[in-house]
């Protein structure tokens, strides 16, 4: 109980929780991210087994051939079988497995996940978060995803929480950069469920991505090797926090990467 207590403050607590936002952030550009995805430092032979053999229950009925397809394919079959609950801080077999049985997962347990089965299909893909400036303490921030289609040329949103993609006149879906420029441009998006057996929730999306406050990063090396590793050694006898700075102490912590905004406006 006390170190549930202790974490909740690391966490939570306004002032610490801006102190590690600040440690873990960097001011990027369009042309830094470009290359960025999950992909560069997560091999396919280094994701623990129950994701290959999830992956034969998800293309079960034949695999696509393009990049796109493949990755709505494993965002349905994920929205269709994990009804989600707590956060999760395990290693990514064990979150998998919690998932599965229904015991937990919030949205970034759901991106992590979708980031593996990425890499075992071969898909280029990679991690965004959003938060608001100034720092609003009643919001909790957003996990979501985005893949490069090569049959598109370009990366494309995708939210697995709710099978959800956005769109600007045309019907090519948007990537990330490019819903927040057209917002910050007051110019109309739209967005659409391709998940036909469960209701998209307008209010969410609205709170998630459209208020004007939001700021998007990239979540950049993330080794899942690595963390799964601590984490499998030390929980759950050590807090989270405190793994999670010993991973930050040796240098192999992931980072946030700020593209379009200076995130010292957030934490000023």
């Amino acid at each position: 109980m006390i170190f549930k207590k202790v974490s909740w403050l690391i966490k939570r607590h306004p002032f610490l929780y801006l102190t590690r936002f600040k440690l873990l952030s960097k001011n990027s550009n369009l042309e830094g991210i470009k290359g960025i995805a999950y992909n560069q430092i997560n091999l396919s032979k280094d994701i623990p087994s129950n994701f290959k053999e999830i992956n034969e229950e998800i293309f079960k009925d034949g695999k696509p051939s393009d990049d796109f397809e493949k990755a709505k394919t494993i965002c349905l079959w994920l929205q269709d079988n994990i009804k989600g609950g707590p956060g999760l801080s395990e290693p990514s077999d064990r979150a998998l497995q919690i998932m599965l049985e229904g015991k937990g997962g919030v949205c970034s347990d759901l991106t992590q996940v979708f980031n593996n089965f990425c890499v075992i299909n071969g898909i280029k893909v990679r991690e965004w978060g959003t938060t608001r400036a100034p720092f609003n303490r009643e919001y909790g921030g957003h996990s979501f995803n985005e893949i490069y289609s090569e049959t598109l040329k370009k990366w494309v949103l995708i939210d697995v929480s709710s099978s959800l993609l956005f769109y600007h006149k045309r019907d090519e879906p948007l990537s990330v950069i490019e819903l927040y420029q057209l917002i910050r441009a007051n110019e109309e998006v739209s967005f659409k469920t391709f998940n036909k057996n469960k209701p998209l929730i307008k209010n969410s999306v609205e709170r998630n991505y459209l208020n004007p406050d939001t700021i998007p990063f990239l979540i950049c090396n993330y080794s899942n090797k690595t963390y799964d590793s601590v984490l499998r050694y030390t929980r759950p006898l050590v807090p989270v926090f405190v793994s999670h700075f010993f991973i930050f102490a040796i240098g192999k912590s992931y980072y946030y990467s700020f593209p379009l905004d200076d995130y010292k406006k957030i934490v000023s």
